[in-house]
């Protein structure tokens, strides 16, 4: 049995969704973050941290009792937001302004606003912390970040708009999934090098490599108007499509649990995730969510079943919440 929260962004729903990952049911869901985009688990699960895409800002959820324990504003149209892996800092891509924003979690403050490529969307560190790689959709390349510095070190040739990268658990490489050529690339973190490609579905998105370094999801989002509705399954091995899944329309986020038992994938234009068991390579359950799931993150923590929640988030001017603080 598979134990955990897997948390999901509604973008349009402004609100967060927590699953009960031991019977796949939806325990709670949080409600007042705008346009949430993108959600990640900190590394010891204690912390969900979401960005808000029309308000500019990053807020950290705590995990346990459904309090904001913080917000921090970031650049223009946040896109993604990671954790490092100490749990010390927080990067998040600034779509419209080219640039990444690293903040310090203890003092929730912004310690480097750091120019990368066009459009940067997707973005996740090395295993070891010690590189944050950056997928720019709005150009042909990664950017790659030294957590050491705070400065762009390198820049990438990989294809067409790029939306996320992926680390093999090992981090000797990183993948990117190329939504311009439906492809999906793979990199040398040792030469920073392109080494190859393969052909994936329609419009591919986000991309998740399995903890035990057997496979390669992809998620296949298409367009609004022409949504694709698969996940292509890589073996790493190969780099070849072993087997290409059907889930929800407009195939979006993705993310495995740690012992690579089960997939999840937010399905945007269906409003629901779609559990893929990894032994069977298929789909074992599809949960209704909220509004245009977009981001989803797995932490090992469990959460209980409650109604759902309304936060209260500063900085958010609503309707009806002048003077209410937390």
């Amino acid at each position: 049995m598979v134990e955990g929260t897997i948390w999901v962004g509604n973008e349009d729903g402004a609100s967060l969704t927590a699953i009960d990952a031991a019977t796949n049911k939806v325990a709670t869901t949080l409600t007042g973050i705008e346009s949430p985009h993108n959600v990640q688990s900190s590394p010891d699960g204690r912390s969900i941290w979401a960005v808000s895409g029309t308000t500019s800002m990053a807020v950290e959820i705590d995990s346990k009792n459904n309090d904001v324990r913080g917000t921090v504003p970031t650049g223009t149209m946040p896109a993604h937001v990671i954790v490092t892996p100490d749990g010390t800092r927080t990067y998040t891509t600034n779509n419209a302004d080219d640039t990444v924003s690293a903040v310090d979690i203890a003092t929730m403050t912004t310690i480097a606003t750091i120019p990368v490529g066009a459009g940067p969307h997707g973005l996740r560190p090395s295993p070891d912390g010690s590189t944050v790689y950056v997928a720019n959709i709005a150009g042909t390349t990664l950017s790659v970040i030294d957590t050491a510095t705070n400065i762009q070190v390198d820049e990438i040739e990989v294809g067409q708009s790029p939306a996320q990268v992926a680390f093999s658990s090992d981090g000797k490489f990183v993948y990117t999934s190329l939504n311009g050529d439906n492809a999906v690339a793979k990199v040398d973190t040792s030469t920073r090098q392109l080494v190859a490609t393969t052909p994936t579905g329609t419009g591919p998105i986000q991309t998740f490599a399995s903890p035990d370094g057997k496979y390669l999801l992809v998620a296949n989002q298409g367009t609004e108007k022409q949504s694709s509705n698969t996940v292509s399954i890589i073996d790493t091995a190969t780099f070849d499509v072993v087997q290409t899944v059907k889930t929800g329309a407009g195939a979006h986020g993705v993310v495995i649990d740690p012992t690579s038992r089960h997939a999840y994938i937010t399905n945007m234009f269906d409003d629901s995730v779609s559990v893929l068991d990894l032994t069977t390579l298929s789909v074992v359950a599809t949960i209704p969510v909220g509004s245009k799931p977009n981001g989803i993150t797995f932490t090992k923590q469990t959460i209980q079943t409650s109604p759902s929640v309304g936060l209260i988030i500063e900085g958010q001017d609503r309707p009806g919440m002048a003077g209410m603080h937390h």
